[in-house]
Order: structure tokens, then sequence, then C-alpha cells
């Protein structure tokens, strides 16, 4: 009876959700064959062209994850977390099944789309702890779902760097080992305790009439109130959602860090989907991939560095944010360039971890000014909202850029040139902020004597 006593109480712990989840998170992002995508694609097991990859196949995800980016947000919380990150196991198993046993282009296909639902549920994976474990336990929670899954990639492109260099494994049986993987992460998420509440939809549990009360017909007046509440707590979450959203962007400053991820965010996403199709024209040789863990690995690795400094960083980033955004976009423009038009492998490697580290810098300091004055349930509004306009605008480049039809050195002189305008639109207005600040103090003092 000690035994089961403490078993039950390990369980209602916060720590037992937040393991199983970690344990989730880590197995369902080591992915070994990522890195080498392009390259098995292209080889003799899928037998696909570089222009069927980059023209036909790639630009599904992003057209999947903006369709179903909206429904899973609001089933998500609709549904309780749970059931979407288990579909989330399930999508990706298919995603991997799909990539072993498949091989036309049409179910190449299928796999981005089942892929970009699973990227879309990953708002499931990170909303979920929030609903099970107490509020002063929400940072280290957090620090241990977002470690644990970066833990997850470097671990998964170590692992694939090493099984292709030492040619260890084929390719279709790392496809197989991933599978292995992905059931681990499905047996944790089935695992996961069911929350009693949500953020909008069952923001807490009301209670229930006296037992035994009936209507005239026989039934539960409790059930019937219980339905009359639930229709109308729905509703009310639906306006309380328009509501919050209308309220969050009236502030200019959030609007203009908002402004900045979408852009961003968009640009990144296209450059990290494609840029193995460069790797493989700089150096289209056998061999062309052989380092692409390896460099996934290390900029994943100084990314997390890089964000792990921004907490020691003393800056006010309310007058200084806004240059901030423009001269590192500048410096990931030049990144870009460098990447497109030097033609060696190396500098495109180079330029990609330097790209990858800056964006992870200043995607973190936008998040941080964002939730600063924030409550929980509003910053997940903003963070879905910011994603769904990105993914709104990757839309629109993969339909003008990739839908032409253009080679990948003009495809990325555009992305590298939409960077450029970022950094300039931003530098202008954080020099039109400071011009401000600097010129308001003065006058500030003045009425003060």
């Amino acid at each position: 009876m000690e035994l089961v006593r403490r078993w039950r109480g390990w369980k209602s712990d916060w720590r037992y959700a937040t393991s199983l989840l970690c344990l989730y998170g880590f197995f369902s992002t080591v992915k070994p064959l990522e890195p080498f995508l392009v390259a098995f694609l292209t080889g003799p097991d899928k037998n696909l062209t570089t222009e069927q990859v980059n023209n036909e196949i790639l630009p599904v995800w992003t057209y999947s994850y903006l369709c179903v980016l909206v429904p899973v947000f609001l089933l998500t919380d609709w549904l309780r977390y749970k059931p979407v990150v288990f579909f989330q196991s399930v999508a990706l198993f298919v995603t991997t099944a799909l990539l072993y046993w498949t091989k036309s282009v049409s179910t190449m296909q299928a796999t981005q789309f089942s892929y970009g639902v699973v990227t879309a549920c990953d708002v499931g994976y990170f909303s979920y702890i929030y609903s099970v474990i107490e509020v002063e336990k929400y940072k280290k929670a957090t620090s241990y779902i977002r470690s644990v899954q970066l833990l997850g990639y470097t671990v998964g492109a170590v692992l694939g760097q090493l099984l292709v260099s030492f040619d260890l494994m084929s390719f279709n049986n790392i496809l197989v080992f991933t599978m292995v993987l992905t059931s681990v992460a499905m047996v944790a998420s089935s695992l996961l305790p069911m929350p009693k509440k949500s953020l909008f939809f069952h923001p807490k549990k009301t209670d229930a009439p006296e037992n035994g009360s009936e209507d005239r017909d026989g039934g539960s007046a409790g059930e019937i109130r219980g339905e009359e509440v639930e229709k109308t707590i729905s509703t009310e979450a639906l306006c309380l959602l328009k509501k919050d959203l209308v309220e969050c962007y009236s502030s200019r400053q959030l609007f203009c860090w908002s402004l900045w991820w979408a852009m961003a965010t968009c640009g990144y996403f296209q450059t990290v989907n494609f840029v193995q199709v460069l790797w493989e024209h700089v150096e289209p040789s056998q061999n062309s991939s052989i380092y692409n863990g390896g460099v996934e690995a290390i900029s994943t690795l100084l990314s997390a560095a890089t964000v792990y400094s921004v907490s020691f960083i003393e800056v006010t980033w309310e007058h200084w944010g806004e240059l901030a955004l423009g001269g590192f976009s500048g410096l990931a423009a030049a990144s870009l360039f460098l990447m497109t038009f030097i033609g060696n492998i190396w500098v495109c490697y180079a330029g990609y971890v330097v790209f990858k580290c800056l964006y992870m810098l200043l995607i973190t300091i936008a998040m941080f000014q964002i939730a600063a004055g924030l409550s929980m349930e509003r910053y997940a509004l903003v963070f879905g909202v910011n994603t769904y306009v990105a993914l709104v605008l990757q839309t629109v480049l993969v339909s003008v850029v990739v839908g032409s039809g253009l080679s990948i050195i003009r495809q990325f002189t555009i992305y590298a040139s939409y960077f450029a305008i970022i950094a300039l639109i931003f530098s202008l207005r954080g020099l039109y902020s400071i011009w401000t600040f600097t010129s308001e103090r003065p006058a500030s003092h003045e009425n003060r004597s």
C-alpha cells in the first residue's frame, strides 16, 4: 500500500508530467536523416531530380503548415492538449513510414503535408505543461522542455553524421531506426496525464449542481447545466480571443516586434527549408552532403549558446531594440549573400551557422520583449498569430519564387535581398526612435527644473 501511495503521489507531482513530456520531446526530435533529406531524395533510393524536390515537394510543407495551423491551434485548446501531442507522434510516424515505403513525387508531397501537421502540433507540446503544473513551476518546466528538444535535434544531427560518415547504416535503415524512436515517443505521449483545464475553452471546472436534481424529462439537471455552461464558455472564449487580439496589437512596441517576428520567421523558414538544395548545387559531387549533420549540430549548439547569452546582455531594448533588429538582420542578409555568390561549400556552411545564430538571438529578444507585460493566454495568442502571419508571407514567397521555377541561386538572392529590406526598414525605424528619445529627454529635464 505504501508503494501504491508513493506511486500516486509521484503521478500527481509536476515532475511526472514534465519528465514524460521531456522524454517525448527528446525522442520525437532525434531525426538522423533530416540533415541528409535532399541527398536521400535525389539519391538512388528515391531517384528524384533536384528540380522535383525544390519545386514540387519541399513547398508542400509551407502550404500544409499554413492550412492546418489555425484548426490545430483551436483544437489543441478544446481537446486539452494531450490528444494533439499524441496525434503529433502518430503524424511523425506516418511521415517517416511514407519516406521509407514510397517513392513517387505525389507520395513525397504527402510526407511534406504530414510533416506540416507535425510542425503545427508543436503548439500542443509547448502548451500542455502549463495546464498540469502550478504557475510557480512554469519557468523551470519551460526550460526543461525547450532544452530537451534542442538536445534531441543535436543528438539527431550528430548521430546522422556519424552513421553516414562511417557508413554504419544506409538511409533506409536510418529511417527504420527513426521509426523505433518515434514509437518510444508515442508511448510516452500516451502516458501523459490528461489535463482538466485549458487556456481558453476549459479555463476552470464549473461547480456542478446538487446531486440528484433532475429535470421533468428525468435527465440530470447537472448534465444540462454543464452543456449550457460549456457552450457559453466556448462562445466567451472566441470573443475573448478577438478582444485580446485587438488589445495586444494596439501597442506600437508589440506591433513592431511582432512585425519583425513574422517577416524574419518567414525568411528563416524558407532558408532552412531549401538550404540543402543550395548545398547540393554548390558542391554537386557524390559526397556533397557528407558534413550536413555536423553543420546542423554545430549551428544548433552555437544558437543555444547565443540564446543563453541574451540573459546576460544589459541593454534597454525599448530604445535600442529596433536598431538591433535592423543591424543584425543586415548581417543575416550579408551571410546569405556570401552563401549564394562565393560558391564554396565551406563558406556556405559558415554562412548558414552565422545566419541561424543571428536569427535565434533576435527571435529570443523579440520573445522576451513581447512576453513582458502579457499574460500567458495573450502570449500564446500572439505567438500563434505571429507564426500564422509568417506562414502567409512564406506562402506568398514560395508561390512567387519557387512557383516561377527560378534556380536555387536566384532564389537565395531573393531571400538575401528580403532580409536586406527588413534590415533597412528596422534600421530606419530604430534611428527614428533613438532620435525621438534623445530629443524628448532634454525637454523632460527642462520641465522638471
